[in-house]
């Protein structure tokens, strides 16, 4: 029996459960599934809105959740108490470093500045070679409607190369995001900015 690709995702999620009921339980049944399926869940460790719903459905199934926080939000009491392992950092640089280290793959649920901001971050990455792990993202009722029309115009007005812009997997359905996830062969990149690649 083959080792499983991903050992370890790393969600991206606000730390508010937002308004529409649909986000909460995706969270929810993303955490579920993870741990389901022997892969453990790597995020901020935050014990509030999707951040703290997700991480809750997995430890309720058994599973592995590691959180890592910067220390000036776990002393503002806003940190998991009942994760597998809870890493303080200093910085939210070390965090995002930290939390990529840990993980095989990454998927952004809804959220905000933060979210946004992890997901481009791990995409750049991948775009520049620095490592190679799939993206996912996961687009509840929507919600992310903006941000593909957005890649679509970068793509449209050659900012964006369209190899680059197949690095992101999205689905609006939890199950076949991280199947998607797990078959993922990313691309060989080259020089990222060589005319000849498309």
């Amino acid at each position: 029996m083959s080792e499983r690709r991903l050992q370890r995702v790393c969600v991206f999620c606000g730390s508010q459960p937002g308004r529409r009921p649909a986000y909460l339980a995706a969270a929810e049944a993303l955490g579920e599934l993870l741990a389901a399926s022997g892969i453990g869940v790597v995020y901020g460790g935050g014990r509030v809105g999707l951040m703290g719903a997700l991480a809750d459905s997995a430890l309720a199934v058994g599973g592995e959740v590691i959180g890592v926080i910067p220390r000036g939000l776990l002393e503002r009491e806003v940190g998991h108490p009942r994760l597998t392992q809870l890493e303080v950092v200093d910085s939210m640089h070390q965090r995002k470093a930290r939390m990529a280290e840990l993980a095989d793959g990454f998927i952004a649920l809804p959220g905000g500045y933060g979210t946004l901001e992890e997901l481009l971050e791990a995409l750049t990455w991948c775009q520049l070679g620095i490592q190679s792990k799939p993206c996912g993202l996961l687009n509840i009722d929507g919600y992310f409607d903006g941000l593909k029309l957005q890649l679509e115009r970068g793509v449209a007005d050659g900012l964006l190369r369209p190899l680059h812009a197949g690095l992101l997997l999205i689905d609006t359905e939890v199950v076949p995001l991280v199947e998607r996830l797990e078959a993922m062969e990313l691309p060989t990149l080259r020089r990222w900015l060589a005319p000849a690649q498309t």
